[in-house]
């Protein structure tokens, strides 16, 4: 499958091109940067550019598909805009376009998060039992997948800047500083003691959190640590079995192959009533 898999965060966008199924580039892009438009529009183009035509049809027809996940729809529309002015493509937005790829326990699926559901739905592919997915970015969210693959549900809770910079919001005194792993469990000074107090609640939320969800399931899972900002203290966490820097675009092209494959059978069945 030929594929560019895009994953709209709140802060990044992780552009995936995949040919015949196999990774071949990926770009990460800071939304706040006024480059990262020019930097996406560049690296859209040379990935379609690159995409084969299919062979049966009558005018040139690139046999591939572009895919997006999202929790921030102003940036949407911005990929759909220029996925159309400079290729003369249609965007599938996952939740949309594309059914939601994994099962939930939840009362309603498409407020979880699109970004959400297609890591999980990856983490279970990868591990075909229960499976903890914890996904450190902007925000944190840490959820649970059954041994079934249904996504159980989680939590939501700050990200390191998120929760440094709401310390700095709301106090007079305390300074707005970037998170860096801290040099001690304790600081030496203000900016060190706020690093290490997010830093080491991070560690200790994921380990409870963890344990919470072995005590429901009877067992402890596989637990998958992703997201950008998880590489500063993954190596705190010994509990954790997998490290997975890029799970969701993973996720984005389970989500589309099931999609697929979904549609294949309905048609097998139509065709043979």
């Amino acid at each position: 499958m030929n594929l560019i898999a895009i994953d709209i965060g709140n802060s990044v966008m992780k552009v995936a091109f995949f040919l015949d199924d196999k990774e071949q580039q990926l770009a990460v892009l800071d939304l706040k940067d006024e480059a990262s438009e020019g930097h996406f529009c560049r690296f859209l183009t040379d990935c379609w550019d690159q995409m084969p035509l299919v062979q049966s049809a009558a005018e040139p027809v690139k046999d591939a598909a572009i895919v997006v996940s999202s929790v921030n729809p102003e940036a949407t529309e911005q990929v759909r805009r220029m996925c159309r002015d400079e290729l003369g493509e249609t965007i599938k937005v996952i939740g949309q376009d594309v059914p939601l790829p994994i099962e939930t326990g939840v009362e309603n699926p498409l407020e979880v998060g699109t970004d959400r559901l297609v890591t999980a739905a990856a983490a279970y592919a990868v591990v075909e039992n229960a499976v903890i997915v914890a996904d450190f970015g902007t925000a944190v969210t840490i959820d649970l997948v059954d041994e079934s693959g249904i996504f159980v549900g989680g939590t939501i809770s700050p990200g390191f800047e998120m929760a440094l910079a709401a310390m700095h919001h709301y106090t007079a005194a305390l300074p707005q500083v970037p998170m860096q792993k801290p040099a001690s469990v304790y600081g030496v000074n203000t900016a060190e003691a706020m690093r290490a107090g997010v830093y080491w609640a991070a560690v200790g939320l994921l380990e409870t959190l963890c344990r919470k969800y072995a005590e429901e399931l009877g067992r402890w899972p596989h637990v998958i640590l992703t997201g950008g900002a998880a590489e500063v203290f993954k190596d705190d966490c010994e509990f954790v079995d997998s490290y997975v820097p890029n799970l969701s675009v993973r996720g984005i092209v389970i989500a589309y192959k099931k999609a697929i494959f979904e549609a294949d059978d309905i048609e097998r069945l139509d065709d043979n009533p």
